[in-house]
């Protein structure tokens, strides 16, 4: 877990103002030992997970393809190449939602926009050393025009099945 007090306190603030804001089916589902608070969920989210991300297109139509997610400091990173349709969809419409489900255990959707990191971001080393770490190489030598990038998320919400989530 990479996530600091002020880090995990600024994610429950999150978590709590999108189940307010969620609909009442939402709040239906997503209520009681089924919340995750932020504590949790990001325990839940140590390693990486498959992301499936929504970018848009051109002609307003949603994409979905699946990333290697990474949750670190309460935001969800991802890498991709820049010749991808994703990364073209980003450069122009950063505008995306994600979503982590594994089966009925645990489910983690944010609608956000993609940031694009650079080596200037002061989160740029701590990123790329997590991924570096976890794949045995730097991400960013795996391509020519490797991305990569960070969900400022605006609303999410976590659920946890009767599994436990954690």
């Amino acid at each position: 877990m990479y996530e600091s007090r002020d880090e995990l306190e600024a994610l429950q603030g999150l978590l709590e103002r999108s189940h307010a804001r969620g609909t009442a089916h939402l709040r239906q589902i997503v209520s009681g030992d089924h919340r995750m608070d932020a504590e949790r969920m990001t325990a839940a989210l140590e390693g990486m997970k498959v992301l499936s991300l929504a970018t848009v297109t051109a002609r307003g139509e949603p994409r979905v393809s699946a990333v290697d997610g990474h949750f670190l400091h309460g935001r969800w990173t991802f890498g991709t190449d820049g010749r991808s349709a994703k990364a073209r969809h980003l450069a122009a419409r950063p505008s995306v939602s994600a979503a982590h489900v594994d089966g009925e255990r645990l489910g983690v959707f944010c609608h956000g926009r993609a940031e694009r990191l650079t080596p200037d971001d002061a989160s740029w080393p701590a990123t790329i050393a997590h991924w570096a770490a976890h794949y045995g190489s730097d991400p960013i030598t795996w391509g020519d025009d490797i991305r990569m990038y960070r969900i400022e998320p605006s609303w999410m919400v976590a659920y946890r099945g009767g599994g436990g989530g954690d």
